[in-house]
């Protein structure tokens, strides 16, 4: 038996950070841990017996802080240390960095005032770099921080070097790449070492702020929940004391307190945190009610159902932090290449320095060159690529009301290229409606009197058509299988169940013993089915509709919407069968249904997609949740997936493109490392604002 554990992570400052402690984690007998830089938390499955508390040891024992997360994660203030590090940092390196751009400014002894601005910055300002890098040595590793930390300080004490024991501290020196060329006791870094640190410090600051940003939509989830409620008796109670089975009010312009049935009251509920859809649903006595969501309308009585981490929005906020803690395989890869691409860089670093001496070139050419290398090869792109564009896909689609199962599911969207669909709560509504009425005037109106009493769809259905203004019904009697009957005005009234033919279901109506007339009955299609076949068909898949009906009424339903494959007359594990002869033609097979007879095939298919008003059983078999009953969501949450998976994608190109070019120019001594940290920087940023990027995603349903 296992269980599983999350922990937040705090101190990792790169990806390097994240494979080290996901690598001591699972070396623990029976632990599979994840770690993710983007979100800082750990995700692992543990045998029983095994706490948080000996996973945390092993984090802290690895050079990094651990705990188990708050109910509801927490924002960083506006002024945080960072900010503030920042701000100073800024302040003392312009006029370094100016200083020595700009020879005509240059005074006589400008170096020591350089040297007074600049070491604030180097000791302060890059004291997280300094710390970590000390930290990671101490158990023998390196990470990115090794590399800032070492190129600032070599570049800081090479100048102290030149200022005190050679001649760049001597009035009348002038601009410094000009003197680099002479003598190298000439030569000082100061503007690289602040202004290098001052730059990862703006991109660290930036790339904080951004992540914040990337998890709003699943804080905002954690947050919809009430946190207060009152009892039926009047008593307000927190909502944690809640238990299913007590009964609640919700006022108007309330919050529903967890998931529940209606047992007073009528209303209009506002489920558009929960599902995307912007129409409030009416509810009634027997309806049911998703916790978060708000009562638009009078006052409700309900009586809970599920609370704490059973309810509909605690799920959600499940399946969205696990999809947000997968890798994709070409992440995977890159985690491979950032484990060991600092000590690779700084094996480089010293060859470049070789290399540069061995040609004979002077000391400041070769230091500069090897300080480069150093300072452009981070990691930090590489590991912000899917994180963050999986926390803010994921996130987005959450808001939708489009549930991610995990990253693996992304991918396979992408390969999908044949939709099942099936037809009863899917392509249609799911409830019947009476369609023609064959005899004479008032017929309809008799035998919805007779069902009103009636808990059957069909006389539901009946009773829902005939209206409201409905004589009163005596002597009634149900028999299975066979109908009602009941006397209505005088008259015996008999509604017997009919069978399907042709695309309807037929029930006969007969009046004191005669025949009178006939009712049609079918199942309606949903307005939106028609234009999300068509644009499905439009993102490059071929719809199929599989349903247990008759052909008849299939190939009616198909034609309606414009589908042309039909699998009628199917059992649930026929469905599973058409899935796996699709399969086995080389097709890619996404199965869209809502019921009990669908899990079966949705776990079968490559890509399971469960309608989230169908069954629990449904939405645990499949990859992706949608939370409207729309077709036209689960055609956002093929092209979000897509989108997804192409922002990741881009990410991992520009981030390896980076350092492929970088290095290069470093080692040739054509870049200053001022600039390679300003570019390293910006190529943190890049990534996590291409994935910002997927907040603006609208959904084509609205």
């Amino acid at each position: 038996m296992t269980q599983r554990i999350e922990l937040e992570i705090g101190g990792m400052t790169c990806a390097a950070c994240a494979n080290r402690i996901e690598k001591k984690l699972n070396r623990l007998a029976g632990v599979t841990a994840t770690v993710n830089y983007a979100t800082e938390k750990a995700h692992a499955t543990v045998p029983a017996g095994l706490d948080a508390a000996a996973l945390i040891a092993v984090v802290e024992k690895t050079g990094y802080t651990a705990a188990e997360p708050a109910a509801v994660p927490p924002i960083a203030p506006a002024g945080d240390p960072l900010r503030s590090r920042l701000l100073i940092s800024a302040v003392l390196s312009v006029p370094v960095i100016v200083l020595a751009m700009v020879p005509a400014w240059q005074f006589d002894y400008w170096q020591w005032l350089s040297l007074v601005l600049a070491a604030p910055v180097v000791v302060y300002g890059g004291w997280p770099f300094h710390r970590s890098a000390f930290v990671n040595l101490r158990h023998g590793a390196a990470t990115m921080d090794t590399l800032v930390s070492v190129g600032t300080l070599a570049a800081f004490l090479w100048s102290l070097w030149a200022l005190f024991l050679g001649d760049a501290g001597m009035p009348g020196m002038t601009h410094p790449f000009a003197l680099r060329a002479g003598g190298d006791g000439d030569a000082i870094y100061l503007e690289a070492a602040a202004g290098v640190t001052t730059f990862l410090l703006a991109g660290r600051y930036a790339e904080a702020r951004a992540k914040r940003r990337a998890g709003d939509a699943l804080r905002s989830l954690l947050e919809l929940g009430a946190k207060t409620v009152t009892l039926r008796g009047g008593v307000e109670i927190p909502v944690d004391r809640l238990t299913a089975g007590d009964e609640f009010l919700v006022r108007p312009g309330e919050k529903v307190a967890t998931d529940g049935t209606v047992v007073e009251g009528a209303s209009a509920v506002d489920q558009s945190l929960i599902t995307g859809e912007s129409v409030p649903v009416e509810v009634t006595a027997g309806d049911s009610v998703t916790g978060g969501t708000v009562n638009a309308g009078g006052s409700l009585v309900v009586r809970a159902t599920r609370v704490g981490a059973e309810t509909r929005l605690a799920q959600m906020a499940r399946l969205v932090e696990e999809a947000q803690a997968g890798k994709a395989g070409v992440q995977r890869l890159a985690d491979r290449v950032s484990a060991v691409f600092v000590p690779v860089v700084l094996a480089l670093a010293v060859a470049t320095l070789g290399y540069w001496l061995g040609t004979g070139a002077g000391g400041a050419e070769a230091f500069t060159a090897a300080v480069a290398v150093l300072i452009i090869a981070c990691p930090c792109a590489l590991g912000l690529a899917t994180p963050t564009a999986l926390l803010v896909g994921t996130g987005r689609g959450a808001q939708l009301g489009i549930l991610i199962r995990g990253v693996e599911a992304l991918e396979q969207v992408r390969r999908i290229d044949t939709v099942l669909l099936d037809k009863t709560g899917t392509v249609t509504t799911g409830e019947m409606r009476v369609q023609e009425v064959d005899g004479p005037a008032g017929l309809l109106r008799l035998a919805g009197a007779v069902e009103a009493p009636s808990e059957h769809p069909l006389g539901r259905a009946i009773t829902a058509a005939a209206g409201d203004d409905l004589p009163p019904v005596t002597d009634f009697r149900a028999t299975a299988g066979v109908g009602v009957r009941g006397t209505v005005e005088g008259a015996l009234v008999e509604v017997a169940r009919g069978a399907g033919e042709g695309a309807y279901t037929w029930v006969e109506v007969r009046v004191d013993g005669t025949p009178s007339g006939r009712l049609a009955l079918a199942d309606t299609v949903r307005p939106s089915s028609a234009p999300a076949v068509a644009r499905m068909r439009r993102l490059g898949l071929e719809p199929v509709l599989v349903t247990g009906d008759a052909a008849a009424v299939a190939e009616q339903v198909a034609e309606a919407v414009g589908i042309t494959a039909v699998e009628a007359g199917v059992r649930p594990e026929g469905k599973v069968e058409a899935v796996k002869r699709l399969q086995a033609r080389g097709r890619r097979v996404a199965m869209v249904g809502d019921g009990v007879n669908d899990a079966a095939a949705l776990a079968q298919a490559d890509l399971g997609v469960a309608m989230g008003a169908g069954t629990d059983v449904a939405m645990e078999a499949s990859d992706l949740t949608l939370m409207r009953n729309d077709l036209w969501a689960a055609v956002d949450a093929v092209r979000l997936s897509r989108r997804t998976v192409q922002i990741i994608h881009g990410n991992l190109f520009w981030a390896f493109a980076y350092n492929v070019a970088g290095l290069p120019l470093a080692a040739a001594g054509l870049l200053n490392p001022m600039i390679a940290g300003a570019a390293m920087a910006l190529s943190s940023i890049f990534v996590v604002g291409n994935s910002l990027r997927l907040r603006t995603f609208q959904p084509l349903s609205e």
